[in-house]
Order: C-alpha cells, then sequence, then structure tokens
C-alpha cells in the first residue's frame, strides 16, 4: 500500500491539468482537434455522421491536382460542378447552387428569404435556429419525442399559416435519424404553397435511406418554386473538410439572392475538383450504402442489448438515451460521442452515435459496456425499438 496515496494524487493532478486543457464545448460534434490538444492523439470518433470508408481515391486525387491551379480564383459560379450536379439529380444547372457546405447555403436562403416568422422542429439540425435567429426572425418549433416516435404528425400542418414565412424540414431528420411520411411531406410543401411559404428540406442524409429517390422532392421542382432542397458531399464521401454543398431550388429570383448573400467564391478550387470526382465514384456510393445498411441494425441490436432507449433512425448514426453518463468515461477511453444535451427537446441523458466500420462499432459496444453494466443493476430494461431509456425500479 505504500505509496498508493501518491499514485493516486499524481493520477488525479494529471486528470485536472488535462481537464484545464480543454477547449470548450462545441455546438456540433467532431471535435477531433480539441481531443488531440487534451489527450496527444487522436480519438475514435463517433461523434461525426461521415462515411467510414474515408475519402474516396479518386476524390483525393482530384483535389491534390487541382492544387496546381491555386494562384487561380475557383470559379464563382461552380459552373463545370454544377453541371455534374444537374446530371447526377435531373433538374436543369440553373436550379442549382453550390457553396461551403450546406450550412453556408442555410445562412445564404435565410438572409435571401428575409423571414419574420419560421417554423422548425425540435429536435432538428441547430444551424436552422441559428441561421433564423441571426435574422431576427421568431421562431415557432414543433415538439419532437419518445412519445410519438420522434415522428412529424399531420397536427404539423395547422402551424403552417400565411404568417409563417419559412419552414425548415430534415430528412431524415438529425439527430433522430426519423423521416416524415412522404404522403406527409407533400401535404406539408402543397400547404405551403397555398400560405406562400418557402419549405427547405434538408436531405444531406438522404443518400443512407434505403431508397433515397423515393423518398426525395428533387422531382417536384418544377412545380412549386417555395421548394428549397439542400444537399452536401460532407456525409456521403467523407469529404467534411472540404466543405462543399449544394442546394436545388424552384425558383430562380432565390437562388440568384442567395448568391448575392454571401461572399462571391464560396467553393475553393480543390473542393470543386473534388465534388466532380466524387459524382463518379458508384461503387464507393454502393461499398457505403451496404455497410452502413449492415452495420446500423447490428449497432443498434448491441445498444438494446444494453438496455439503451434506441431510436430506430433511417440514416447513418442512431440517437439513444443512456442511464449514466457517457461522455467523459468514452473519452478516457478514446472514444468521441455526441452528447445530444444542447438540441432542443432533449437533455443530457441523450446521445447520438455514427455508423462506423465493424470493429469500430464492436469497441463502441464494448466499451459502453464496461460503463453501464454497474448500472444496470436495478434497471427495468426496455423493449427493443423506439423507447425513452431505461426505467429505475
Amino acid at each position: 500500500m505504500r505509496g498508493q496515496g501518491p499514485r493516486r494524487l499524481k493520477a488525479w493532478c494529471m486528470t485536472f491539468m488535462n481537464r484545464q486543457k480543454r477547449p470548450p464545448e462545441l455546438l456540433h460534434g467532431g471535435d477531433w482537434a480539441g481531443y488531440e490538444a487534451e489527450y496527444g492523439r487522436p480519438p475514435l470518433d463517433f461523434s461525426s455522421n461521415v462515411s467510414p470508408l474515408g475519402l474516396p481515391e479518386g476524390v483525393r486525387r482530384a483535389a491534390i491536382q487541382a492544387l496546381g491551379d491555386a494562384e487561380r480564383y475557383p470559379d464563382p459560379l461552380c459552373r463545370a460542378l454544377r453541371d455534374a450536379i444537374a446530371r447526377a439529380e435531373g433538374v436543369d444547372p440553373a436550379q442549382c447552387l453550390c457553396g461551403c457546405g450546406s450550412a453556408d447555403l442555410i445562412y445564404r436562403a435565410v438572409l435571401a428569404q428575409k423571414p419574420r416568422r419560421a417554423l422548425v422542429t425540435a429536435p432538428t439540425f441547430a444551424e436552422y435556429e441559428a441561421a433564423l435567429e441571426l435574422a431576427g426572425c421568431q421562431v415557432v418549433r414543433y415538439p419532437l419525442g419518445p412519445e410519438t416516435g420522434f415522428l412529424v404528425r399531420p397536427d404539423f400542418l395547422e402551424l403552417i399559416t400565411p404568417e409563417v414565412d419559412m419552414v425548415f424540414l430534415c430528412e431524415p431528420n438529425n439527430p433522430t435519424g426519423r423521416t416524415t411520411p412522404r404522403s406527409l411531406l407533400l401535404s406539408v410543401l402543397e400547404r405551403c404553397r397555398e400560405t406562400g411559404t418557402l419549405l427547405a428540406v434538408d436531405e444531406c442524409f438522404g443518400c443512407f435511406l434505403e431508397d433515397p429517390p423515393a423518398h426525395s422532392l428533387a422531382g417536384l421542382l418544377a412545380e412549386y418554386e417555395n421548394l428549397l432542397i439542400f444537399k452536401a458531399f460532407t456525409k456521403l464521401y467523407a469529404m467534411a473538410g472540404l466543405r462543399l454543398g449544394y442546394c436545388l431550388g424552384g425558383s430562380a429570383d432565390l437562388l440568384a439572392a442567395m448568391a448575392r448573400a454571401g461572399q462571391p467564391w464560396p467553393v475553393s478550387g480543390p473542393a470543386q475538383a473534388a465534388g466532380i470526382a466524387a459524382l463518379a465514384e458508384a461503387d464507393y456510393v454502393r461499398a457505403v450504402r451496404t455497410l452502413v445498411g449492415t452495420e446500423r441494425p447490428r449497432l443498434q441490436a448491441d445498444l438494446e442489448a444494453l438496455g439503451l432507449g434506441v431510436v430506430p433512425g433511417e440514416a447513418n448514426y442512431l440517437l439513444f438515451s443512456s442511464p449514466v453518463p457517457l461522455l467523459e468515461p468514452l473519452r478516457q477511453r478514446g472514444i468521441l460521442l455526441r452528447g445530444c444535451g444542447n438540441y432542443h427537446g432533449l437533455d443530457r441523458s441523450w446521445y447520438r452515435a455514427a455508423v462506423r466500420a465493424p470493429e469500430d462499432n464492436r469497441r463502441l459496444a464494448t466499451a459502453l459496456g464496461e460503463i453501464i453494466g454497474p448500472a444496470r443493476v436495478g434497471l427495468r430494461p426496455n423493449p427493443p425499438g423506439l423507447c425513452p431509456g431505461p426505467t429505475a425500479l
């Protein structure tokens, strides 16, 4: 036992010093840099929902080759990239606008539309409300919760009135992974047209659905000028660091106003080249969709086996609740998880985990078992599927 006291004191001091170095909590996940600054090594990152296969090699080569033209300004209109996107989406290039990630386009849309009153769901992606508040817009939240499966319901239509200038829907929703039934989506779109409301649909995670075209509203752009769709290369192609997104719009006037609502060179040359190359990666897309489609139900089953309340998401991540805190214990084990306590409508018992490669998912499940195992004594397990979380006896 001799020397145990000094060793414990040293361990406590090291933990305290690491916490002093810890950066402030960020709004979003993916803070690998903060972890590396604290621990001096990269984490296993489940807080960022990007392709577990990494950047496609063809995309990497295209971006590197484009650096040879770094002395030139990038094309401010992204003409070659817009042409490639238009071919892939089956739309006219004039219906496409590119930006520095979808978040850039969300802010541009709000600044261009200048809404006075807007409707969002809660919980959902935080940048909708952040952009709206920046523009001085009144935000109305439609609550989603475990008691209703985190689903948008028909009563959502009652909140779409002529006084609402803009409606945001995330399909599938972040962080829940749930989608709105297509019949209701179409009703929302039609209701927005009746009230003169812009419907902004975020389809950035739509590529991970079982049948993406069946849920997308892109085929209706020609019929609805009040429709705006956001998409990104970030998730499917693991291009988060290159910052590339695009939107498809039914109104040429709105897209023109969005183009004027920010700096004139929103997309770098390497990012434009990477986007064009990514759209040719058909084999990669099939591989990542297959991997996520296989691993998501496995990860869900592993989480449910630990007694966690898992939302049956349809994207490349899962939302779940835990009876014990997870962020710090996992962080000490080299794993980052997305805490969802800063989402409206969720508290600190909710977490989001990306679907990664099989060996990564097993490591997460093992670590969670080590943390949750002792806490399961006295807990009544939930039935499989959607549930709010374990309930104390």
